[in-house]
């Protein structure tokens, strides 16, 4: 297969950089990266524009690392959140994935990042905190913490009164019937009381018994 020198006018990914040059397929530069304008052919003329793509290059690199450098400062203070489900025992069904944590930070912080800069040493299958590396540039590695949580809320559960309280709730019964009966045997006094009363009030109105004379009195 033929092969022709080209030099690249953008990034492409697994061929080179920007004012890189590089061999190729002559059938793939001139149906695909000509066409395209990822590359120029090598040619005097062309040799010339070397200085301004590398240049150009220069200057996006150096924005590229400026703005990395920045995003790295900010994701390292977040923590991004990430819902999973769960069953009945709590384990999730599943991993996290860079795609999910990906479309987390998007929705969550309006962070647009490619899935592929997001590395996962360990699969994910806990729930809690965990961290993970971030590779924003061939310079900038950050940490980022998400925090994984089940969408099936826990299940709810009623707590027991404790036994002091039992104690007391068992006092106050207690308490209630002895305040029942006060007035049954409130009223059996009265009622005793009442006899009583009675009884006296018929014995004062007996006629009082006539006095006997005495000796002296006879004789005379």
């Amino acid at each position: 297969m033929a092969k022709t020198e080209v030099i690249l006018t953008h990034n492409i990914v697994g061929l080179g950089g920007e004012s890189d040059q590089v061999k190729v397929a002559a059938g793939y530069a001139r149906n695909y990266l000509y066409p395209q304008g990822l590359a120029i052919p090598v040619t005097g003329a062309n040799k010339r524009r070397l200085e301004v793509l590398k240049q150009r290059r220069g200057e996006r690199e150096s924005h590229e690392l400026t703005t990395m450098t920045e995003l790295s400062k900010s994701l390292s203070k977040l923590i991004c959140v990430i819902t999973v489900k769960t069953g009945e025992d709590g384990k999730m069904f599943g991993t996290v994935t860079t795609g999910m944590i990906a479309d987390q930070l998007k929705t969550q912080f309006e962070v647009t990042l490619d899935k592929r800069k997001v590395h996962l040493e360990h699969p994910v299958r806990t729930l809690g905190e965990h961290e993970v590396e971030l590779r924003l540039h061939a310079d900038v590695v950050t940490k980022l913490k998400i925090r994984v949580e089940s969408s099936t809320p826990p299940p709810t559960l009623v707590p027991e009164a404790p036994a002091e309280g039992r104690r007391e709730e068992h006092r106050t019964e207690k308490r209630g019937k002895r305040t029942e009966a006060a007035p049954e045997k409130a009223e059996k006094v009265e009622k005793v009381e009442a006899g009583d009363r009675k009884q006296r009030v018929i014995r004062s109105e007996k006629p009082a018994r006539a006095e006997k004379p005495r000796r002296s009195e006879k004789s005379e």
